[in-house]
This record gives C-alpha cells, structure tokens and sequence, in this order.
C-alpha cells in the first residue's frame, strides 16, 4: 500500500509539472495569478514545473525503493506538502475570507498528500 500511495502522490507531482511547463498561464489563472510576460511564465515553469517533475522523480525512485533513499525521500516531500498547507493557514490569519476552490482545495490535497507520505516513512 506504501508503494501505491507513494506512486500516486508522485503521478500529481509528475501532471501538475507538466501542465505548469506546457500553458503556466493556465496553471495559475485560478489564483487570479496572470502569467502574461516571459519572466512570470518562467517562474511558474521553475516552481511549479521543473520542481514538480524533480518531486515526481525523487518518489519515482522511492517508489521503487532504488537506493536507500525511501525513507528520507518520502519525509521530505512529505514535510514539504504539509508546509505547504500551513502556508495556506497562515495565509488565512491575514487575509479575507475566500471560497473554497482553489485555496482550499489545494490545502486539503496537499494535507492529505503528505500526511499519507509521512504515514509511508
């Protein structure tokens, strides 16, 4: 069941890289965010994009437990995805109240993501 899970984090790590490098425009257009120039598509492509793809990698490896680096691979995106979500509580201390897509949506996959890797470590 750890595989599956760790697999199935990093099949959303490896689809939301790519729609971020093919149309970031439209990967942020639901924050309200506007990726019209190229430093702001090139920033959504590195964030969101290649850093997705690095995280679809790294559990692609623990997923297949290559290395030793199971463990410590899936704490770590764990511990990102769950900081993630605090960010978004955080957010929620000094800002108005807003519905519950996209903000919150995103807190609970990302809170239910890496609570389920932290319980695979």
């Amino acid at each position: 069941m750890a595989t599956l899970t760790i697999a199935a984090v990093g099949v959303f790590f490896l689809a939301m890289g790519t729609y971020a490098l093919a149309s970031p425009a439209a990967l942020v257009a639901p924050f309200r965010l506007s990726a019209q120039s190229p430093e702001s598509r090139s920033e959504v492509r590195a964030v969101y994009g290649g850093f997705g793809i690095a995280m679809a990698a790294v559990l692609g490896v623990a997923a297949l437990d290559l290395g030793d680096i199971r463990a410590g691979a899936v704490l770590t995106v764990g511990l990102a995805l769950i900081g993630m979500a605090v960010g978004r509580l955080v957010s929620r201390l000094f800002d108005t109240v807003v519905g519950f897509y996209p903000i919150w949506f995103y807190f609970g996959v990302e809170l239910i993501c890496g609570t389920a890797l932290l319980l695979c470590a």
